[in-house]
């Protein structure tokens, strides 16, 4: 049995109280946010968080299902009528490792994080945002990405408006946070896009995330990547997911990608989202 009083670092970040040193930590985490997009709560975890969540990681490493693609920042097919150097026709190999949430026990360490009281809605007050639900997915509520050396994550835009990450273990070498704030938020922008790709953008911001920093950030409008990694010690990172509607789990062509796998609820649930999207 794990308590969150010993997983999370509570004098820093007392998530659970309503008193001032919470309201001081949300004012910075949402004028980060309002700033570039991304809000780091370093060191929201404990040494003794970092150590349980890493061993329960490597514990059940094994489990992941990997796929591999070749895409482009945008997640789109080719299109031959473009230019050649246009950043849509600049495609990446991609590998994705994901450790099903299934596969985290309720007892354990990254769920007891995930059901502390008032994390939910901690990260709901930093973000602000009004429409705020777990996924009821029972594969991917809260997953673990794993990545071997040479893997990272290339230049892309989230197709969702945030994501919520939790560093675990770094891998030996590699691995720094790239993104380049806004990029796209009044357009494509595609110019700046490119020169980020070549290098010789000076927008782009660099960060080395540390095992139990919590990071809160909105990719749909910056350009990011995770850089590739060096060593033979894989990197951890927790996904924990929200969406805007109760109830919502991922399609079956969807969840089949990325886990290798489907449950009944699945199956069950099919055509029922309320939103039009692909997935």
């Amino acid at each position: 049995m794990y308590s969150g009083i010993d997983l999370i670092n509570l004098d820093r970040y007392p998530i659970h109280l309503d008193d001032p040193l919470r309201q001081s930590v949300l004012a910075k985490a949402r004028a980060d946010l309002a700033h570039d997009g991304c809000a780091i709560l370093k060191g929201f975890l404990t040494p003794a968080g970092i150590a349980a969540l890493t061993e329960e990681a490597d514990r059940v490493a094994s489990k992941g299902h990997r796929s591999f693609s070749r895409t482009n920042a945008y997640f789109t097919q080719d299109d031959p009528d473009l230019p050649p150097e246009d950043p849509r026709r600049q495609f990446f190999e991609r590998s994705n490792a994901f450790i099903p949430a299934d596969n985290f026990t309720p007892h354990g360490p990254l769920r007891t994080v995930h059901d502390f009281e008032g994390f939910d809605q901690f990260i709901q007050d930093c973000l602000q945002e009004e429409h705020f639900h777990r996924y009821a997915d029972p594969l991917a509520d809260v997953i673990v990405n794993m990545a071997d050396e040479g893997n990272g994550f290339p230049w892309h835009f989230d197709t969702n408006n945030f994501t919520v990450t939790l560093a675990i273990q770094n891998a030996e070498g590699g691995g720094a946070f790239e993104y380049a704030p806004a990029i796209r938020e009044v357009d494509e922008n595609f110019d700046e896009v490119s020169r980020v790709m070549d290098g010789s953008s000076d927008r782009v911001k660099v960060l080395e995330l540390e095992p139990g920093d919590l990071q809160l950030f909105r990719g749909r409008y910056s350009l990011h990547r995770v850089a590739p990694l060096k060593g033979n010690r894989p990197r951890y990172v927790a996904i924990f997911s929200y969406v805007d509607e109760p109830g919502m789990v991922g399609s079956v062509e969807r969840t089949k990608q990325l886990y290798g796998r489907v449950l009944p609820i699945h199956i069950e649930r099919a055509g029922q989202r309320l939103d039009s999207f692909i997935d």
